[in-house]
């Protein structure tokens, strides 16, 4: 099938140039015949053949759509300078947190530019080190990550889980710690949680989902979910079912060992609500756990959230937002367990409470005050102890330690700045710096602060703002717009290297906080959910008019980006204002709102979204769904649509599904609407798959893309 690739790039010289506009020559995708009926209401789906990935008719529209994409990018010479930025700013050395475990002391290290971090091994804090796992050796294009790592008590072996081309499956391997020797062990059905091991160290609980899943081709919807046991030299034909819930097959089961090792606890998640539960089995013995005891329910109702931060024998230690909108901790006798004889530990504070972790037998807490973090230490009975001071405005992104021990880790960072890695004594209340990441950027000529936006309905949202020290407010300066907005996700200050690249690029950054995310408790969140979620679009416009109002920068000089719930977010907003910006970025975002619960772990969102399956949900999801919504006519920005091949979490039929109706409503217009598909690539993002190399590449391709469109020179 031949494509006149040509006509693409000589409209993209024409444009630039201020000569008249050629239409785009997208590649075809025919309209199919298939309507759905929702409660009456007859909907069409005319991509719906884009759902079957592996489809001859499929394959080939991605091929033509990526040769397009290809050709469009690689004439922007703008991309050279970027990449060569990019790459030399990427290039520097970063250390991960550490962790105390069975004896020894593990943390990550990248020395700059491999595609993945590897694994460290010390027996002292500040001694020798050697390498225990290295994913680079395992692919040459660096697409074996490594996920979530467990270290057995007696700190002989370690389990650890590897995800190839980004995907959420895991592959468990135990390694012998002291020899860097695997074992035969393999396990092939995991997702998503990791291992923990039993206290004796012979095996190891995880989460397992059935075979035939794994290689579906129309990715469905996760569902099944048990809880497994390994026994160190059996096959995994051999692994013992621990838990599972016939009745409720698309409930996500999480099974976690309590540090003592009596208790196994059973956390779920119910698609449609916003809470999860609790039980747990009573193991007995740790040294000779039985995995067969009753599984005891505590908290059933999911009516809030519970997190177990740590057990004192019988009584649990749990994180909730249960009349505690923005969180406290409760301790929990399991011999009475009854909501009325519950202990308040650390009542609810104004600000809200981020992370917590049970070190040394106190509770050390991250603390959100207006999206800037403060960390503050409590013992054990609740009463303040102090707090630690951190360096400037920022996030702390990791806690760690042990129950038993005083010595805490966590991280800090900061828009400008990368990740300090800190030890606190918690008891010589006294801290020192373990490494410090230096990247070669000076953030001397720039500046952060904070602005509050008033949303459509009164609603004050805070926006963080970077920019030149000397920028002049006269609306020549290009912006580029965040936003997430779900899931009770807080969006923190976070360092980036392409940010940095941004502001070189004379560019102003400005990152929202959004309603639906978890910045200010939970009434914030459920702001932003199901027949709500127009809210959240209505806070990320407010906060574009706030920037061109306050003649920060301009619509034609304007950049929106969110990836998943975030490219929900964009793909929405530029149906309901195509006017607001020149380029957008709607990145593996959820377009389809009317089928998203049918694919992969969808169903879990419907706490968030809703869903089509009740008259109430499909009224609410048809009036603002990405692809449901795309105007005929429109003048829409600049869009290049992202997405990955491999993507089980965000099922790539959304992406493409949106781009063909995107390609169909603008043919003819001189904007182009482009989709970036990669290949052995997954939803990337925070779920710190991706190469370092392929990360490089995405950006150079995103920021290249604004570049060319906006005249904008790296210096």
């Amino acid at each position: 099938m031949m494509r006149n690739w040509s006509l693409a790039l000589l409209l993209l010289t024409a444009t630039a140039c201020g000569a008249a506009p050629v239409p785009w020559n997208y590649p075809a995708a025919p309209r199919g015949a298939v309507v759905d009926d929702y409660h009456g209401v007859k909907v069409a789906d005319p991509y719906r053949w884009l759902e079957d990935l592996d489809s001859p008719a499929t394959r080939a529209w991605v091929d033509a759509e990526r040769a397009l994409t290809a050709s469009v990018l690689d004439q922007m010479p703008e991309r050279a300078a970027i990449r060569a930025r990019l790459t030399a700013l990427w290039n520097y050395p970063r250390t991960g947190l550490p962790s105390k475990r069975g004896g020894h002391y593990l943390g990550s290290k990248n020395n700059g530019l491999q595609n993945q971090s590897v694994l460290y091994v010390r027996d002292q804090l500040h001694g020798s080190e050697r390498v225990l796992i290295d994913p680079n050796s395992l692919s040459p294009d660096g697409t074996v990550a490594l996920g979530p790592v467990s270290v057995s008590e007696d700190g002989k072996w370690i389990v650890y889980a590897l995800k190839t081309a980004g995907s959420d499956w895991e592959e468990f391997r135990v390694r012998d710690i002291a020899t860097g020797r695997d074992l035969d062990d393999r396990v092939t059905q995991a997702k998503y949680w990791g291992a923990h091991w039993t206290r004796d160290g012979l095996g190891f609980i995880y989460s397992r989902f059935p075979e035939s899943r794994k290689d579906d081709p129309t990715f469905n919807p996760v569902a099944n979910g048990t809880i497994c046991y390994h026994r160190l030299g059996t096959p995994e034909s051999a692994d013992v079912l621990v838990y599972e819930d016939r009745q409720h097959p698309h409930r996500m089961q999480l099974g976690s060992i309590t540090d003592d090792g009596r208790y196994l606890v059973i956390n779920s998640n119910n698609p449609g609500q916003t809470g999860n539960a609790l039980a747990y089995i009573d193991l007995g013995d740790p040294m000779h756990p039985n995995l067969h005891g009753p599984v005891v329910p505590l908290l059933a109702d999911y009516d809030a959230n519970y997190d177990l931060v740590g057990n004192r024998g019988d009584t649990f230690l749990v994180e909730t937002n249960r009349g505690a909108p923005r969180g406290k901790i409760v301790a929990i006798s399991l011999n009475d367990p009854g909501p009325a004889r519950w202990r308040t530990l650390v009542p609810e504070s104004a600000d809200e409470l981020d992370h917590v972790a049970y070190v040394g037998g106190r509770f050390v807490i991250s603390y959100l005050h207006d999206v800037r973090s403060r960390l503050a230490v409590f013992a054990a009975d609740g009463r303040p102890i102090e707090e630690i001071s951190l360096p400037g405005i920022g996030s702390v992104t990791e806690l760690g330690g042990l129950d038993r021990e005083p010595e805490l880790f966590y991280a800090f960072s900061s828009f400008l700045s990368p990740t300090t890695v800190m030890r606190y004594d918690l008891d010589a209340r006294r801290g020192e710096v373990l490494d410090q990441d230096k990247v070669a950027f000076d953030p001397s000529g720039y500046t952060t602060e904070q602005v509050w936006v008033t949303s459509r309905d009164g609603t004050r949202v805070p926006m963080f703002l970077l920019h030149r020290k000397d920028l002049v407010p006269d609306g020549t300066a290009p912006a580029w717009l965040y936003g997430y907005g779900g899931f009770n996700i807080a969006m923190r200050p976070a360092f980036s290297v392409p940010t940095l690249v941004w502001l070189e690029l004379g560019g102003v950054y400005a990152f929202t906080n959004l309603r639906g995310g978890g910045e200010f408790g939970e009434a914030w969140h459920l702001a932003g959910t199901k027949e709500r979620k127009q809210n959240v679009f209505d806070d990320y416009i407010a906060a574009a008019e706030w920037l061109v109002a306050h003649r920060y920068t301009r619509p034609e000089r304007l950049v929106l980006q969110g990836r998943s719930n975030g490219g929900l977010l964009v793909g929405a907003v530029i149906n309901q204002r195509p006017d607001l910006a020149a380029v957008a970025f709607p990145q593996v975002g959820v377009m389809d709102m009317l089928r998203y619960h049918r694919f992969t772990v969808g169903a879990s969102w419907a706490g968030d979204y809703g869903t089509s399956d009740t008259p109430a949900g499909f009224a609410y999801l048809r009036a603002y769904s990405p692809l449901h919504n795309i105007r005929t006519g429109a003048r829409y920005p600049a869009v290049l649509i992202t997405t990955g091949d491999h993507d089980d979490r965000v099922h790539p039929a959304h992406s493409f599904k949106y781009a063909a109706a995107l390609q169909a409503a603008v043919t003819g217009s001189a904007v182009p609407a482009l989709i970036r598909i990669d290949v052995k690539a997954g939803h990337g993002g925070s779920t710190g798959t991706t190469p370092v190399s392929k990360t490089i590449d995405e950006w150079t391709d995103l920021l290249g893309f604004v570049a060319h469109r906006l005249g904008l020179e790296l210096k």
